[in-house]
């Protein structure tokens, strides 16, 4: 019974905290529709999800987030530092492949958006076999060190949270 009523859980508790975050009010009947909203969307969805994301290790979820959010703040003074004060031809912007080890969908997407949200990097593509991500850096003098980066400070994570 419940697993009909909330088909994917971990999305009804994220639409009812972006609607709330969204009508930026903290009022009973704007909860109550919030919790509207995360009950019917994934019912509505649910047969578009063939295949529903497991998460082995949710508990790490926040020490994820929280180190996305950290690398967030930083890459903005990188990036800024960036701007301000190197020249044009000492710029090294570069396009790098990162070879994948997730296989998860959930997990894959999760990845790319870390890399997006991180400023001065960009997703740009998966490969068609999913086993790669074309990735834009703003600034890679060093290439691999990039990709050493992501592997070992994303792509562990989140191997460690989904599979």
């Amino acid at each position: 019974m419940i697993r009909r009523l909330l088909p994917h859980p971990y999305l009804s508790l994220v639409l009812i905290a972006v609607w709330m975050l969204l009508v930026n009010r903290w009022a009973v009947g704007s909860l109550v529709f919030a919790v509207m909203l995360g009950i019917i969307i994934p019912i509505m969805t649910a047969p578009y999800w063939p295949d529903t994301a497991r998460l082995k290790s949710p508990a790490k979820v926040p020490a994820y987030l929280l180190l996305v959010m950290l690398d967030i703040v930083r890459a903005n003074f990188a990036v800024a530092s960036i701007v301000l004060f190197k020249r044009r031809r000492d710029l090294k912007p570069a396009w790098i492949v990162v070879p994948l080890e997730l296989r998860q969908p959930e997990a894959i997407t999760a990845l790319a958006s870390t890399i997006t949200l991180t400023p001065g990097t960009l997703t740009c593509d998966l490969s068609e076999d999913g086993h790669a991500l074309l990735v834009h850096c703003l600034h890679a003098p060093d290439p691999t060190e990039v990709v050493d980066e992501i592997k070992t400070r994303y792509e562990a994570r989140l191997k460690e949270i989904f599979e």
